[in-house]
């Protein structure tokens, strides 16, 4: 595992990356330089035992690295912003659109492909349920899996490691943001709150700790409706827009 600063602070320098991309640019000058723009998109998928943090990876049709997975991801073109480019090309490499999108980081090295190439990689999440509405209206495209965070297959450039830092980040940033709320329904049990945040942070909450700080935070606001089920009615909860304190597990 590669130790980064706490934030907040300035992103560390990685040490070096590859160019990432799936689609051809629409115009290439030999002498210019390109931008390829990436993506590292988050979602709780359901998995027979629990629901586990995953990303999609898409499977490469060229050298180099053909047949081999990485980050879906494109070429930026010359009259495109880079969220609009980043939001375009995830939607044809994986027919996803986030629900939060933001930059990660830019990789630059002079030296990271055989061209001067400036890659500029975000990161994004989407709940289970919009990830298979949207799949069910624009189709799965054949050459993209989903992989468990904790477990990612050799990943073609650097792309392991660029995944890695975005776990970092998303981590890091569960503990003083909403951030959570991207992968959530608009009402939510406690349960289910606290099952999110265990699926990004990677490890067990107690639950009568967890319950006790967000019971009295004004940061969630009770609904009237229940989730019911096989154990006893759950109360519905979402978050209150207007708070300004932060949610999530103190440690």
């Amino acid at each position: 595992m590669v130790n980064f600063p706490s934030p907040p602070g300035p992103c560390p320098r990685p040490s070096r990356s590859s160019l990432e991309g799936v689609t051809e640019p629409r115009t290439r000058p030999a002498d210019a330089i390109r931008v390829a723009v990436s993506t590292v998109i988050f979602s709780l998928r359901p998995e027979p035992d629990a629901h586990r943090l995953m990303i999609p990876l898409v499977r490469r049709t060229r050298a180099p690295f053909e047949g081999q997975w990485a980050l879906p991801g494109g070429w930026l073109d010359i009259a495109e912003g880079l969220h609009d480019a980043a939001a375009r090309t995830l939607a044809e490499t994986t027919a996803l659109a986030p629900s939060y999108l933001e930059q990660l980081y830019s990789f630059g090295d002079v030296d990271r492909s055989p061209t001067r190439v400036i890659s500029v990689v975000y990161w994004a999440l989407l709940r289970s349920d919009l990830v298979d509405a949207q799949r069910a209206v624009a189709g799965a495209p054949e050459n993209v899996e989903w992989f468990d965070v904790d477990a990612l297959p050799e990943l073609a450039f650097d792309h392991n490691r660029i995944a890695e830092y975005a776990l970092w980040r998303l981590r890091n940033k569960v503990g003083y943001s909403r951030i959570a709320a991207g992968l959530l329904p608009d009402d939510f049990t406690l349960t289910e709150l606290r099952e999110v945040y265990e699926s990004v942070l990677g490890r067990r909450l107690d639950p009568s700790n967890f319950r006790r700080l967000l019971e009295g935070s004004e940061a969630l606001v009770p609904t009237e409706a229940f989730r019911t089920g096989k154990h006893r009615p759950a109360r519905l909860y979402r978050y209150n827009a207007e708070a300004e304190e932060p949610i999530g597990p103190a440690e």
